[in-house]
């Protein structure tokens, strides 16, 4: 028996334990063999690690058909994309961005140096301006820049992007969604506090180790609340893992002892986590996770700022290519309200309710 982080997790592990969320509700039940879609489930609860059996097993078959995409005859929005010189300056720029973040924020941990905010959000303001004046959506731009890669700094970087487009669906003042977009780029900092070799661990955690990576929400806002910024940046640090429903952690709040900004960052922690590639598997499909949410998130999280995030981000991959999980080809061509994760996608001249076939789902965009 050992312990592996999650994020390390593959398919075929078999659980040594049954595993409970940080409000003691049973979530998976020891001997289950792990799948795709039990990992992303843990994820979703914030499990950070879980015990598993030595021997691996047999993974139940989840994978959709190969298909040849070869007889799509327009060109696929994401490879439109990524073929793109808009795109190739927006991902030239977020490395820049990423660079000189890393920088700055070493310095904040290392050398105990001040926190300029301005400069920290000016830096990401010209990010967000480059992804605006583009013929593409910022979130159209992250949704193709998805390749494996668990740094903080990056993560940060998209949780930043996320809850500046975020704030804007919100309807939010300039000064809330400049806000919204400082919290997100400085909800993690406190992971920078936990020892290189317990983050980057390749295999077993101790139980202390585990317990450890657990505090950096409380390290994060030590951190902040020992410079001159915001209240709300440090709440954003200590509570971006507590849930409505008292679920979360560190401190188990509910909805309204939860910092607004906090519960934005939440969300989109959380979606830019789990659509994020992993060692075993690509980025996971957006209507993936937002089925996750709408099944087992709409308690968890605050239910104005959750609606409206998952509507706004269903509407961007409208009039996608998407691939059904039977192999079929098709188009996104209505956002069911009632179910956002299942519209109506037209294949050849067929309209397919996804609503009303329950054994079929979208596996990926095109």
């Amino acid at each position: 028996m050992k312990r592996i982080k999650t994020a390390e997790l593959i398919p075929g592990y078999v659980l040594a334990e049954d595993v409970y969320s940080f409000n003691g509700q049973l979530i998976l039940t020891k001997g289950l063999v792990l799948t795709d879609k039990i990992i992303t489930r843990l994820e979703f609860y914030s499990i950070t690690s879980v015990r598993v059996e030595d021997e691996m097993s047999a993974v139940p078959e989840e994978s959709a058909p190969e298909v040849d995409l070869s007889s799509i005859k327009e060109e696929l929005h994401s490879q439109a994309i990524k073929n793109s010189e808009e795109y190739a300056a927006f991902k030239k720029s977020f490395d820049e961005s990423i660079s000189g973040f890393k920088s700055s924020i070493n310095d904040i941990v290392e050398l105990n140096a001040p926190i300029n905010t301005d400069t920290l959000l000016d830096s990401t303001k010209d990010l967000i301006s480059r992804g605006k004046n583009s013929s593409f959506s910022t979130m159209d731009m992250l949704h193709n820049m998805r390749q494996y890669d668990d740094l903080t700094f990056a993560h940060s970087m998209n949780v930043a992007l996320i809850c500046n487009v975020f704030a804007g669906w919100l309807k939010m003042s300039q000064d809330e969604t400049d806000m919204a977009t400082l919290c997100g780029l400085l909800h993690d900092l406190g992971k920078l506090k936990i020892p290189d070799t317990i983050i980057k661990k390749p295999d077993k955690l101790s139980d202390d180790e585990y317990q450890l990576v657990k505090t950096h929400p409380i390290e994060g806002y030590q951190l902040l609340r020992a410079q001159n910024v915001d209240p709300h940046i440090a709440n954003s640090a200590l509570m971006h893992h507590e849930k409505c429903d008292g679920s979360g952690y560190p401190l188990k709040l509910t909805g309204d002892k939860i910092d607004k900004f906090a519960k934005i960052v939440a969300i989109a922690d959380v979606y830019d986590a789990m659509t994020s590639a992993r060692i075993y598997r690509g980025p996971m499909c957006p209507f993936r996770v937002i089925e996750l949410f709408e099944n087992e998130g709409l308690q968890k999280y605050d239910a104005h700022f959750i609606l409206t995030f998952l509507e706004n981000v269903c509407n961007t991959y409208l009039h996608y290519n998407v691939q059904l999980s039977d192999g079929r080809i098709g188009k996104v061509i209505f956002i069911n309200k009632n179910i956002l994760s299942r519209p109506l996608i037209q294949c050849d001249n067929e309209i397919i309710d996804l609503a009303d076939k329950k054994d079929l789902h979208i596996e990926q965009i095109l």
